[in-house]
């Protein structure tokens, strides 16, 4: 691997060189496709965001790489479809499942061309986190890095959970939104300014489990605390998406920096908060419908994107990786699937140039149907006619036979652009299309299959959820005796 490095520092242009520009990406947990304002919420205040999307071009149609937390990660990371990489699904603690050393990530090839790197928040893409056993932050590209293996524990509050540089911190006082600004904040002072920066700022909130300063709670009086909590804490991670924008002001950054702004998912609607929402979207996080997948996605880029701008089209986390190499003058890896492509072309009103659709695939998926694929306007869903593991996170020798032999049945095929709600089933309608863009998935759902790792087995043992400390609301709701039907 270090000699293809090598080669991909070498291929970069003399003019790219002179001028590559700072990369900040800053990735929310969770963040529904309707729960900010600039994206129609009429009761959750971003301020910060919004101010930033009007500075920007704002992605109609930005989707993630994977309804669920580490795959989304893995795929705005390496390019690649998660579930070829072998991460199906969020990865709990000491799971043999990561991302494997043999992958190249975006972090790598910067750093190899000549880039300061930091990781601040959440990681997400491997089981044993801060252990010589899998590869952590520092061997995926990043020389500096602050984080969780996946959620704040015990919350948001005072979390204890946080890693740097291989180092246990201990408990901190705060916020885990402002915790992970902190960081980055210092970092952008301590680095080697003689080098172009990227930051990957993976904060926390909103996901569970949640927990809210008071001084953003009280901007969403309700007789439901649980309403409170969660729009406060998209108010919380605003604040400190606030912070992180005003310093690359105050140091002279904004007109050499690219910033991004999306999330790994669509909204978690939980019984302790199910307050996030989709928009005009169906379904939730979990689920390979657009409320699963489509998400927020921002972009502001001096020069390059016209304030107030607003793109219908698609794009997703796998194209990160090459388009961050087209905007350095950087070769994405020759040697393997690159599932994504540059997105560059829609800064000057064209299209993304796609080899292979955009794809999604998750056998846990809620909803009902497991595997989709878009194509132009067209979306096309499948189901499986095998069932998952028994538990979400459990690998047997039988679920992982299973995962490689399932096969696709009951399709079904939208418009999006007249039925972006998904209610419209035009199978039977327009058999010629569902014929062409069966074809189509079926092709990509075997490709994927095929070079997807197989794992050893592994029990869930539940090790994240002893950690949580739930709010007095939650817990006083858990404890309520369930009334009689």
């Amino acid at each position: 691997m270090k000699k293809l490095l090598t080669f991909f520092a070498l291929v970069l242009t003399s003019t790219v060189l002179a001028d590559r520009p700072n990369i900040l990406l800053v990735l929310d947990d969770d963040l529904g496709y309707g729960d900010l304002g600039c994206y129609g919420a009429k009761d959750v205040q971003t301020p910060n965001v919004d101010k930033f999307a009007a500075e920007g071009l704002r992605f109609n149609s930005c989707y993630a790489g994977h309804p669920n937390c580490s795959p989304s990660r893995t795929a705005i990371m390496t390019g690649r479809t998660p579930t070829r990489v072998g991460v199906r699904d969020w990865i709990p603690e000491d799971s043999p499942v990561h991302v494997r050393r043999s992958e190249i990530t975006i972090a790598k090839l910067l750093q190899s061309s000549g880039y300061a790197t930091c990781h601040v928040g959440k990681w997400h893409m491997n089981g044993e986190f801060n252990q010589p056993t899998q590869p952590q932050p520092n061997d995926h590209g990043f020389d500096h890095w602050f984080s969780t293996q996946n959620n704040a524990y015990p919350n948001h509050h005072n979390p204890d959970n946080f890693v740097r540089n291989g180092t246990e911190v201990g408990k901190l006082e705060g916020y885990a939104a402002h915790l992970v600004v902190d960081e980055a904040l210092k970092w952008l002072d301590a680095r080697d300014k003689s080098k172009p920066f990227f930051a990957y700022v993976c904060l926390h909130e909103p996901h569970e489990p949640i927990a809210s300063d008071a001084k953003y709670t009280a901007l969403y009086p309700s007789d439901d605390p649980s309403y409170s909590a969660h729009h406060g804490n998209i108010s919380q991670m605003d604040d400190a998406f606030g912070r992180l924008m005003k310093k690359l002001d105050d140091d002279g950054l904004r007109e050499n920096t690219l910033v991004l702004f999306t999330s790994d998912n669509g909204p978690a609607i939980t019984s302790q908060h199910p307050h996030g929402s989709s928009g005009p979207l169906r379904d939730k996080k979990g689920s390979v419908w657009e409320g699963g997948i489509r998400i927020p996605g921002i972009l502001r880029w001096p020069g390059k994107t016209k304030p107030g701008t607003v793109s219908d089209e698609p794009i997703s986390g796998v194209d990160f990786l090459p388009t961050m190499c087209a905007v350095t003058g950087l070769q994405a890896p020759q040697d393997r699937v690159i599932d994504g492509a540059s997105w560059l072309p829609v800064l000057e009103g064209g299209k993304v140039e796609r080899k292979t659709p955009l794809y999604w695939h998750f056998n846990r998926a809620t909803g009902g149907p497991k595997v989709a694929m878009r194509v132009g306007d067209w979306k096309i869903l499948a189901s499986l006619d095998k069932p998952p593991a028994d538990h979400s996170n459990d690998i047997t020798e039988q679920s992982e036979r299973d995962f490689k032999e399932a096969k696709l049945k009951d399709f079904m095929l939208f418009n999006l652009g007249k039925d972006i709600g998904e209610k419209n089933d035009l199978a039977a309608a327009e058999p010629a299309k569902l014929a062409e863009l069966k074809t189509l998935l079926e092709a990509k759902y075997d490709d994927v299959q095929n070079e997807s790792p197989m794992w050893p087995a592994w029990k869930f043992t539940g090790a994240e959820g002893k950690k949580i400390e739930w709010p007095d609301y939650v817990k006083n709701k858990k404890a309520a005796p369930k009334k009689k039907p």
